[in-house]
């Protein structure tokens, strides 16, 4: 399945792994780079340090290209770029912040360049600072999500944008990835179909809880103070929501967020914490190895 991510990247499908906070470590994106994707080591939550030890490790554990997600927002980001440009991964993705001021700097030393964007304008922005390619991730995703739909943000920017698009946001099986190829994407992100696999380090109690959802569970908290966040209801979301939607100030809302997602993902709490995933739920039904979930993805399509 060649297209211009996979020469870029040099892998064999057109498929990344999203950088998902504290779970996307070495053990995790060396699986996926194994199966053919791009693996990601997502350094949300974590800092330079565990950055650096993570590449390290992945490189123990798969001799195909692999990437790190930086998380524009973090306090300790200018360290985790340090390291970046010193261990020198494939590529780059970055969320949440800015990534023009930091575009050539990593060019310039041979790092492929992702920014994550949420809608035209900024697609156009990033491939005038010399990005290699984006992600557009749509509001179906789990976790922080912008305004549109995967769809709408395929047709926006596809025809407008020069480089590589990928798209990400509700894509977990063989009918989304075609769906957006067939649009003109010529790759996609996807995070939460690699959550319940075998070798993400999430909770199982997170895995399990999200086996066990509908479609009819997907909550978004945060949209009226303008931090969209996609997640499973249950205990800690239907509180968050009653509040959020009550006559009460938009500053009792203030910290409400803070904790909940380690509360879930590492802890395992999934009533009180908040479990962050994807809209598409009802095709994710057992956990499999990255190999099996990526097989499943391109059965057919190789031609």
């Amino acid at each position: 399945m060649q297209t211009r991510l996979t020469k870029l990247l040099k892998i064999k499908y057109p498929i990344i792994q999203g950088g998902m906070a504290a779970i996307s470590d070495a053990a995790l994106a060396s699986a996926v780079s194994n199966a053919g994707g791009a693996g990601i080591i997502g350094s949300g939550g974590h800092d330079a340090k565990w950055v650096k030890e993570q590449i390290a490790l992945a490189r123990q554990l798969t001799e195909q290209p692999f990437g790190v997600n930086i998380v524009l927002t973090a306090e300790d980001k200018d360290e985790i770029i340090d390291v970046v440009c010193e261990e020198k991964p494939t590529f780059v993705t970055f969320g949440a912040g800015n990534p023009i001021p930091y575009i050539q700097r990593l060019k310039k030393i041979g790092i492929i360049t992702i920014p994550v964007v949420a809608n035209l304008k900024q697609a156009k922005k990033v491939e005038a600072a010399g990005a290699d390619a984006l992600v557009a991730e749509g509001m179906e995703a789990g976790g922080h999500i912008g305004g549109q739909t995967t769809m709408s943000l395929m047709t926006n920017i596809i025809p407008n944008i020069q480089i590589p698009v990928i798209a990400a946001g509700g894509i977990a099986d063989q009918r989304g990835f075609k769906a957006v190829m067939a649009m003109g994407a010529e790759g996609v992100q996807i995070g939460s179909a690699f959550l319940i696999s075998e070798e993400c380090p999430a909770h199982i109690n997170v895995k399990l809880k999200i086996i066990e959802s509908t479609d009819m569970d997907s909550v978004v908290l945060g949209h009226t103070i303008g931090h969209d966040a996609r997640g499973l209801r249950n205990k800690f979301a239907d509180d968050y929501l009653a509040l959020e939607y009550s006559d009460a100030q938009r500053e009792a809302l203030k910290g409400k967020m803070k904790g909940v997602y380690n509360k879930a993902f590492v802890d395992g709490d999934v009533e009180n914490g908040y479990v962050e995933v994807g809209q598409s739920l009802n095709v994710m039904t057992e956990i499999s190895s990255c190999e099996q979930i990526i097989c499943k993805l391109v059965k057919g399509l190789e031609s």
